[in-house]
């Protein structure tokens, strides 16, 4: 799975980011600022680092710097009418920019082409066991060969859970992931039919699952 170094110090687009990312199936390590942000390159290995150019104690091109240094890609965001230091951070290495605002599909896009021209892991196939994968990138899922045909919530919700791999999700926390696709909200007590669902189109036996466990008085684990 390829780790992403995002740095960015809106917290309202660093948790959209994280998020999306998640979905996609990275793994993301958010820092607000230059000096964390070099503590965690320092110490980390990343495939990627996505790098807000104006941070609070400093700008991104310092972080791009220690990040070329061990040969990672680069992509800043920027800010639209910030055309020199765009250039700058071009002629430094980084490998793409996008400005603010932007939209999620396309730096999603962005970064998938980045690692693959630089031969990281843009996310192919995810295996939930010996019987399922995943195919994030063309949104497909498959058991014993066979696609399975999911709706968008099911979808989205089983990738809420693979990018949380191992967590105990609470419902809330499921509910945030999946309520957004139909452009309304999921009730709560909708969410346990859409659990089920889940369940029996993976195989999983609902009495006994070995795949979406319930952890009682908590939520859900994706094993």
């Amino acid at each position: 799975m390829a780790t992403i170094l995002l740095v960015e110090d809106d917290d309202m687009i660093a948790s959209g980011l994280e998020y999306a990312l998640g979905q996609e199936g990275y793994a993301v390590v958010c820092r607000t600022g230059v000096r964390a942000a070099l503590e965690a390159v320092e110490k980390e290995s990343f495939s990627l680092g996505i790098i807000d150019l104006g941070l609070p104690d400093g700008t991104g091109f310092d972080v791009c710097r220690a990040l070329r240094a061990k040969g990672t890609p680069v992509v800043f965001l920027t800010a639209v009418d910030d055309e020199a230091n765009t250039v700058r951070g071009l002629e430094m290495g980084a490998d793409d920019y996008i400005t603010k605002p932007f939209r999620l599909r396309e730096l999603i896009a962005r970064v998938g082409a980045v690692l693959r021209r630089a031969g990281g892991e843009a996310p192919s196939e995810i295996a939930l066991n010996s019987e399922i994968m995943v195919d994030p990138l063309r949104g497909k899922v498959y058991r014993l060969g066979a696609e399975l045909i999911l709706t968008a919530l099911e979808y989205r919700l089983l990738l809420t859970f693979i990018s949380h791999r191992g967590q105990v999700l609470s419902r809330t926390q499921l509910l945030e992931g999946i309520w957004d696709v139909g452009g309304g909200f999921v009730e709560d007590n909708t969410l346990t039919v859409y659990v089920r669902r889940l369940r029996e189109k993976l195989g999983d036996d609902s009495q006994n699952p070995t795949i979406i466990k319930t952890v009682r008085g908590m939520g859900y684990r994706l094993d």
